[in-house]
């Protein structure tokens, strides 16, 4: 049984896209929302100081393994959101996944069945998958 979460969301997604029902609008809406949460990252980091990005090249001893990587190196962040930019940093996901949504339904697609292919996917090669 597909998950209910996903199907109830793509449903009503697909009940209240009205405007950009056009594969060219949702690419182009999505393209749009994806750059909006790149930018209200940066604001946190630009505007507010909530976080703050310290990125550096990393040395990795050369008997370090696969395993050993995911200790060894980070994502370059430094603080905690604040209230304020979680919430708009949330609400600019929401509106990217939205779109992704709304793609899926305009290729007769199910976001459940891609969901559940790319967690398959990494479960099974694991640290392997390198994405």
């Amino acid at each position: 049984m597909k998950d209910l979460a996903c199907q109830q969301f793509q449903d009503t997604v697909a009940e209240f896209l009205i405007r950009h029902q056009s594969v060219l609008d949702i690419l182009s809406k999505s393209q749009e929302s994806n750059a909006r949460v790149n930018r209200a990252v940066v604001k946190a980091v630009t505007d507010c100081g909530c976080i703050q990005i310290k990125a550096e090249k990393k040395e990795i001893p050369p008997e370090a393994s696969l395993a050993d990587l995911k200790n060894l190196l980070g994502n370059h962040l430094d603080g905690e959101l604040c209230p304020s930019c979680r919430d708009i940093i949330e609400r600019e996901i929401g509106k990217s996944l939205f779109y992704l949504t709304a793609l899926c339904h305009s290729m007769d697609l199910n976001l459940y069945d891609a969901l559940k292919r790319e967690h398959d996917k990494v479960s099974t090669l694991r640290i392997f998958n390198f994405t």
